[in-house]
């Protein structure tokens, strides 16, 4: 079975909408940790990375990306920490809080990877594609930045967190579930060469079809994949407290399906888990679908 190591990330900089700090909590409180280790695995929760509160923190360094000064700061502790569980022969799972955190952990598994000689995949399952950057942000949330950074584009210093740039290749992404994309978005995942499973391709070809792409496309050439999980997602029928819910995503089996068939192929390197939203929610139900959710990726089975 597999070492896991929980790291918190209680950041709502990234977004507009308040209450995703606190979505690590409120995955907590489903006994996330407890059922996985009823699954066989060895889980040690390194708590909390430190983020500052919104009024606190240094407002946007840069004009188009609020609060990047902070978001960047943390995000660097973030890869740090993302780093160490790697080397100590940990999976990482990493809870947020909001999708900005990414562009750290990612970039942390990538610079671990990167001192073996080796690459990492990474798998985009958003209603978002999280591919502005400043200077094509309307709100300037970076929340909605941090795959474009990943890949080398923006700001430097965001960029720039796992030591390298880009963490990591375009030929190695695979955005899966996106149904919420605006004009500067779509210019850059056709100018990036992003593969972009829309959810047209799931309605179209099914999950099976859809993953089966995904896993091979992120998995080729690389030492395997990062799931990068936003439960915006999934419908808000199932699960209605997320930071920017959108409708039409995958039901609850779908996006159950998709998280068996990672599990399935063996390669998962680590996890996100963001922007649950409590506030929003109704008595915890998105973060019990989230603990759902990541059992599944553990390896939980029907049968």
């Amino acid at each position: 079975m597999t070492s896991i190591r929980i790291i918190g990330v209680p950041m709502d900089l990234g977004a507009s909408r308040r209450g995703v700090d606190m979505g690590p909590f409120a995955i907590r409180y489903t006994d996330l940790r407890a059922r996985l280790e009823r699954l066989g695995h060895t889980v040690e929760d390194a708590g909390n990375i430190a983020v500052p509160f919104r009024e606190d923190a240094e407002r946007g360094a840069q004009r188009g990306a609020r609060f990047l000064g902070a978001i960047t700061e943390v995000c660097a502790n973030v890869a740090t920490e993302t780093r160490s569980a790697l080397s100590a022969g940990a999976r990482p799972l990493v809870l947020g809080g909001d999708h900005s955190l990414s562009a750290g952990s990612i970039a942390g598994a990538s610079a671990h990877f990167a001192d073996r000689g080796e690459k990492i995949g990474v798998i985009w399952i958003d209603a978002h594609g999280d591919l502005h950057t400043p200077g094509s942000s309307r709100s300037g949330n970076v929340h909605g930045m941090p795959l474009a950074h990943l890949l080398g584009h923006g700001d430097q210093g965001l960029a720039g967190i796992g030591g390298k740039t880009p963490s990591v290749h375009a030929e190695h992404v695979v955005l899966v579930g996106t149904r919420d994309l605006d004009v500067p978005e779509r210019e850059h995942t056709a100018k990036w060469k992003l593969a972009t499973l829309t959810m047209r391709a799931l309605d179209e070809r099914g999950v099976r079809g859809v993953m089966d792409e995904a896993i091979a496309i992120a998995s080729k050439g690389t030492a395997g994949i990062w799931v990068s999980f936003d439960m915006d997602a999934v419908d808000p029928v199932a699960a209605p407290g997320v930071g920017t819910a959108v409708p039409g995503g995958m039901t609850y089996r779908e996006a159950h399906l998709v998280m068996e068939m990672l599990a399935d192929s063996g390669k998962i390197l680590g996890i996100d888990l963001v922007e649950v939203n409590p506030v929003l929610d109704e008595r915890n139900r998105t973060a019990e679908v989230a603990t759902a959710l990541l059992l599944s990726a553990f390896g939980q089975r029907i049968l």
